[in-house]
Order: structure tokens, then C-alpha cells, then sequence
């Protein structure tokens, strides 16, 4: 499945239920950090180990997965909705990250350069 795919099949399940006049790009981005949210929950108080681990059963997994899924289906939602092709806007961004940050400048260091 490509993401036009996926955005296609979305479309559709929102105009099955008549839900297109409830995803205005103000109610999907308000939705998609929601679900990051929900996400957040599950690495919230863990050490790094302690969230390997618990990614590393069955149940962690498919618990972090569906909110992965959810984050995802809201972010190429609204992308749809706003015409962002998500793949052309984060090859941009990483070209742009690359011009920010030179791997020869930066390597090996966290600290966050202004534009």
C-alpha cells in the first residue's frame, strides 16, 4: 500500500460515515496530538530499558503499534485534507536538516542550531 493508497482508502471510510465535515485541518491536527499523547503514555515513566522490554513482548508491541497506526492515520488525514504530500514535504526537510546540521559540524552532538 502506498500513502496515496492509504489516504484514498481514509477518504473514503470518513465519506462512508459523512465525517468529512469533522476533519477540518484544526480537528484532525487537535486529534493527531491526541494520539501522540496516547503514544507518550507508554514511554512516559519508563527508563530506555524498561521500554525495550516492554516493546519486546507481544502485548507491548501490538499496544505501541495501534498507537503508532492511530498517529499515523491522523497525520496522512490531514495531509490529505490540506493537499501536504507527506513524502515530497519530508524529503524537503531532510534536505533542508542536512544544510542545518553538516554531519562533519555535528556528529555525535544533540544541540539544536537556529535557522
Amino acid at each position: 500500500m502506498t500513502l496515496e493508497d492509504l489516504a484514498a482508502e481514509l477518504r473514503r471510510f470518513a465519506a462512508e460515515r459523512d465525517w468529512e465535515r469533522f476533519h477540518t485541518p484544526k480537528n484532525l491536527a487537535v486529534s493527531l496530538a491526541v494520539e501522540v499523547g496516547e503514544l507518550l503514555e507508554h514511554v512516559q515513566w519508563g527508563s530506555d530499558e524498561e521500554i525495550a522490554a516492554a516493546v519486546g513482548t507481544p502485548e507491548g508491541r501490538a499496544a505501541l503499534s495501534e498507537e503508532l497506526a492511530d498517529v499515523f492515520i491522523y497525520l496522512v488525514r490531514l495531509a490529505d485534507v490540506v493537499g501536504v504530500d507527506l513524502l515530497d514535504a519530508a524529503s524537503a526537510k531532510i534536505a533542508a536538516n542536512a544544510d542545518r546540521y553538516p554531519a562533519d559540524e555535528v556528529r555525535g552532538s544533540a544541540v539544536k542550531r537556529s535557522h
